[in-house]
């Protein structure tokens, strides 16, 4: 018999801790491998984790609500026969569980986990408090009565490291600022209530879009500019094409896809749309990452992303598009679906809208919305003269950060998708 270390799986870019949800085996209990374990919360989707190992689950190491770095140790499998690397076997009597989580985090994690606090350790309320928050409060000078007034987008209002950034950020321009425990914005609003009235507890999820889209407002400084676009080559060649699509790919090829292109071509004529804003430093950014915003059966809101759009063809996309967004709506996308977005798009269109202001998805800079596709009049030049024709017309709504995207860079890049939009090729072959 061996003893092997499962460890907390990396999820995803920039990810560097998740909070345990739920262990869906007890100690014990025997586990096959690939099997999963145990349910993990980061700050951009819950996933399961599976076992490394077939075996039996020995030891929990860490328990529900805790929050534990990438790399850190969460439980102990005993396996039989030997394990086939030395490394990974360990000695079943933990002496020191909080040294061995701060020796397994990350480089860039281990300086703000305290070994001195205990996982379990509380500060002065009711709520826990993960050792990289209590050690974010101590290198900021947080006092205990602070930390409790910092509003938790965690499972039971836990305040998470996002929360913790979120609030120093606002702490820098107002000092004396403190937002109410468990509020989502502020200043606090008073609601009358009567017994007619319904109240109904939100969600993980919508807590964290919540929080993000107030973060947003208050980082960025938001400006739309519009534009209305003919659809109707893409309208026309879409029916013409889209039966011999399906027979041939087996799924539907909807809109987004020609908008996934066309916005990708324009932000390599305008690279400076596919920026970061860090601090007083402009990060450019090499890859087009396109995210789609994907309304889900729960009414909220999630973001995949189309890794590299710019190198896709329509097919390759519209694959993409389908794929994320099935996934999306069943609950199986990866942390990593939901990380690397350069800049996004969404479809409001798909709800009979034809505007809207989107909210920028932080870090990015900007954000597009498309609106519904309607028939209406319109004057076409012809050889002859011109003529009022019946066109497919779409609104284009350009959300930007003013900070780094002046007005006629914003208005100059939306103009630059209509007009790919519209030059669609009516001869384009599958």
């Amino acid at each position: 018999m061996a003893s092997v270390e499962m460890l907390m799986p990396k999820m995803g870019e920039s990810i560097i801790e998740g909070t345990i949800l739920n262990w869906l085996k007890k100690e014990g209990e025997s586990i096959e491998q690939d099997e999963s374990v145990l349910e993990v919360a980061t700050d951009k989707v819950d996933t399961e984790v599976p076992s490394t190992h077939a075996g039996v689950l020995k030891k929990i190491l860490v328990k529900e609500g805790d929050v534990v770095a990438v790399g850190a140790p969460v439980a102990i499998i005993e396996t039989e026969g030997e394990i086939a690397s030395s490394a990974a076997l360990i000695d079943v009597k933990v002496s020191n569980p909080k040294e061995e989580l701060l020796a397994a985090a990350p480089e860039n994690t281990a300086s703000l986990v305290s070994a001195n606090s205990s996982p379990s350790e509380k500060i002065s309320d009711d709520r826990f408090y993960s050792p990289l928050v209590q050690s974010i409060a101590k290198e900021e000078g947080i006092s205990k009565s602070e930390l409790s007034k910092i509003p938790g987008t965690g499972k039971d209002g836990r305040v998470t490291k996002q929360d913790m950034l979120s609030y120093l950020e606002t702490r820098k321009s107002d000092t004396n600022h403190i937002k109410p425990v468990n509020s989502i914005s502020e200043p606090k609003v008073q609601i009358s209530i009567s017994a007619s009235d319904e109240i109904i507890e939100m969600d993980r999820m919508r807590k964290m879009i919540a929080q993000r889209m107030i973060d947003s407002k208050r980082i960025s400084a938001h400006v739309t500019s519009f534009v209305e676009a003919d659809m109707t080559n893409i309208v026309l060649w879409r029916e013409k094409n889209k039966a011999a699509y399906k027979s041939k790919f087996g799924e539907s090829i909807t809109y987004t896809p020609f908008f996934v292109e066309a916005i990708s071509k324009a932000i390599r004529d305008f690279p400076m749309i596919n920026i970061s804003i860090d601090g007083d430093k402009i990060i450019k950014k090499k890859d087009i990452n396109i995210g789609m915003a994907v309304a889900l059966p729960s009414g909220n809101l999630i973001v995949p992303v189309i890794k590299r759009a710019d190198q896709l063809n329509l097919v390759g996309i519209s694959k993409q598009v389908n794929d994320l967004a099935n996934r999306a709506r069943n609950n199986k996308l990866s942390a990593d679906d939901l990380s690397g977005g350069t800049y996004t798009v969404s479809n409001v269109g798909s709800f009979g809208n034809v505007l809207g202001t989107p909210i920028i998805m932080q870090p990015q800079v900007a954000i597009m919305a498309v609106g519904a596709i309607v028939k209406k009049p319109a004057v076409v030049e012809t050889p002859t003269g011109d003529v009022i024709a019946i066109r497919h017309k779409m609104f284009l709504s350009h959300s930007y950060d003013h900070r780094v995207v002046d007005g006629s860079l914003g208005g100059m890049f939306v103009k630059r998708v209509a007009d790919y939009l519209e030059a669609f090729d009516l001869n384009t072959s599958l």
